[in-house]
């Protein structure tokens, strides 16, 4: 008996996963985005060249970081949850496939008075019955239940790109607060450095009008460079404050101070060897698109379900056991039972309700299309902006970096002739002001550069093409 119930187990599977599929075929829809790209890049690209974010990431405090952060994170934990839970729910679909065999037992007594017995004698009767079966099992003909099945599967790597997805943009989001932390502390350095230079220019000042040197509009003059230094210093010190809160939030535990220590900006080196590769190539990396595609995928399957209600479905229902009127000859020989009821659902009107299903399965199908094409544009759109960025920020640093020395120089000379009487403190004023600007501008330039830098390497997918999405 064992090896009949075995037998059958295997037939029914062999009819499951030999039947028809309804799903259509899928064609990856056409890629709305150049050829590419509209200035000269790095095209020799293929998965080994993929710069995996610590080899592109050279500070090794920001390396620690990044590291706290993917194993601490909350959000990154809710994304990793969520592919536990489309796992389970792949397996769950996946166990439909088969029949849900159980064992049972059961016993029944009965008392029924002389006229409304068969026999006309009143008296109790028993029925014990024990056996193993399935119930409303479906013989999946024409693929329903394995279009469900692979839509699941598609819902599930779905999950698993939006995982990395998350992953990627903590990496971009960390690495983001770490460089504002440390260009808002440069910041504050120059503050606290303009403070004291201004503060001196101040005594010299109030010195000279002790001695009616210089003028009252000059002293005011320079108390009101002093106070608007005070006030900077304050807002960077305050921004400094609010820029580690931030680090720690996204590292997700609390942080020792050494992992604020100041850095240049200079020194933040970065990979600037991106392998870009061509437009088509974000198709493979990108974790927004693989997953928008594998969202189109399950939609295509939900359609082959949708087909599939049209027609006959078959279930089956079977059982073998023993069964006795009393309960000590329940497993004596001869008391073998069994029952096999198969029943078909022929569909025949239902209001147009198959009908309306297909079309929304088809509608869904054409909405993850869209949403597909929309997620290559836009990751074309970053890549391309990011480009355009990176040629311009180094011009711009250049120029920058000699504006600072030219107010600097300026700076000196309006401050000595100013000592030497042989010119007006305003002019000394405004020198100041433009090396403390040019400082700043400088300082915020460098950050969005390497900023850019890191726009790039997370528009053309990070350095992780593939995981492990195992089920």
């Amino acid at each position: 008996m064992k090896h009949a119930r075995l037998n059958w187990v295997l037939l029914l599977s062999m009819i499951n996963f030999g039947g028809c599929s309804l799903i259509p075929e899928y064609n990856r829809p056409e890629a709305p985005i150049e050829s590419a790209w509209d200035r000269p890049v790095n095209t020799a690209v293929t998965g080994a060249d993929r710069v995996t974010w610590q080899a592109f990431f050279h500070d090794e405090s920001l390396r620690v970081l990044i590291a706290q952060a993917l194993e601490d994170n909350r959000d990154l934990r809710v994304a990793a949850l969520n592919i536990e839970k489309a796992q389970a729910q792949f397996r769950i679909s996946k166990a439909d496939l088969f029949p849900s065999i159980n064992a049972s037992g059961s016993g029944a007594a009965q008392r029924l008075p002389g006229d409304v017995a068969p026999d006309g004698t009143t008296g109790t009767t028993h029925q014990y019955s024990s056996g193993v079966g399935f119930t409303a099992y479906e013989l999946d003909f024409f693929g329903r239940v394995r279009s469900l099945d692979q839509q699941a599967q598609e819902r599930y790597f779905a999950t698993f790109e939006v995982q990395r997805s998350v992953k990627l943009a903590l990496i971009a989001q960390v690495t983001g607060a770490y460089y504002q932390l440390q260009a808002d502390q440069q910041l504050l350095a120059i503050a606290r450095q303009t403070l004291i230079s201004q503060q001196h220019s101040y005594d010299l000042v109030h010195s000279s009008y002790t001695m009616d040197v210089a003028t009252e509009l000059d002293l005011s003059q320079a108390e009101s460079t002093v106070r608007t230094a005070q006030a900077s210093e304050a807002r960077y010190s305050r921004s400094v404050e609010q820029d580690k809160n931030a680090l720690v939030l996204l590292v997700g535990k609390p942080l020792a101070a050494t992992s604020f220590k100041a850095i240049e900006l200079d020194e933040l080196s970065v990979e600037e060897n991106l392998p870009v590769g061509l437009p088509s190539d974000l198709l493979a990396y990108r974790p927004d698109i693989l997953a928008a595609e594998h969202a189109l995928k399950a939609a295509n399957a939900n359609i082959g379900a949708a087909r599939a209600a049209f027609f006959p479905s078959i279930t089956l229902t079977a059982s073998a056991g023993s069964a006795s009127a009393d309960l000590g000859h329940l497993f004596a020989g001869g008391q073998g039972a069994w029952s096999f009821i198969p029943s078909i659902n022929l569909p025949i009107f239902n209001a147009g309700r198959n009908q309306a299903n297909l079309d929304v399965a088809k509608i869904e199908r054409s909405i993850e299309v869209a949403n597909y094409q929309r997620a290559i544009q836009e990751a074309f759109r970053e890549v391309s902006d990011a480009l355009v960025a990176r040629a311009s920020l180094d011009t711009q640093v250049t120029a920058e970096r000699q504006l600072v020395s030219a107010n600097a120089r300026s700076h000196n000379l309006a401050e000595s002739r100013y000592l030497e009487g042989v010119d007006t403190y305003l002019n000394s004023l405004d020198a100041q002001r433009s090396l403390y600007s040019a400082q700043q501008t400088l300082v915020m330039t460098k950050l969005s550069r390497i900023n850019n830098l890191v726009s790039l390497y997370k528009a053309l997918g990070g350095g992780e093409v593939m995981g492990s999405r195992s089920l």
